[in-house]
């Protein structure tokens, strides 16, 4: 049985739950929002990290000689902390939400056009 697609639909549906908590955070950084916000997106970052990784696996791409996978890393390590950083620098919302939407693009486009620096 192919487990591929289940790694993609994994990747998928936990970057979509990851950004709607995230910018959910930027529109409304309530205290009694924060536990809960922090565990999804706690939960969606974990899920990604195991799918992305799992489908470099099945696919045998080796991580340390692709340069995109190295980029798409940071992106997702970016956004991972955006809803943290909405909460403790709620001034700042407006900015982050920038970055953060500038970090999707990036790792949206690594995926499409894997190039190699």
């Amino acid at each position: 049985m192919e487990r591929l697609p289940y790694y993609q639909l994994l990747h998928i549906l936990s970057l979509i739950v990851l950004t709607a908590h995230t910018f959910m955070a930027f529109a409304n950084p309530l205290p009694e929002n924060r536990r809960r916000t922090m565990i999804i997106t706690g939960v969606a970052t974990l899920l990604m990290f195991i799918s992305g990784f799992g489908m470099l696996t099945l696919n045998k791409i080796p991580f340390a000689s692709t340069p995109w996978i190295w980029v798409k890393t940071a992106c997702w390590l970016g956004v991972s902390a955006m809803a943290g950083l909405a909460y403790r620098k709620a001034h700042l919302r407006a900015s982050l939400s920038v970055v953060t939407m500038a970090l999707l693009a990036v790792a949206i486009t690594m995926v499409y056009f894997r190039p190699s620096f």
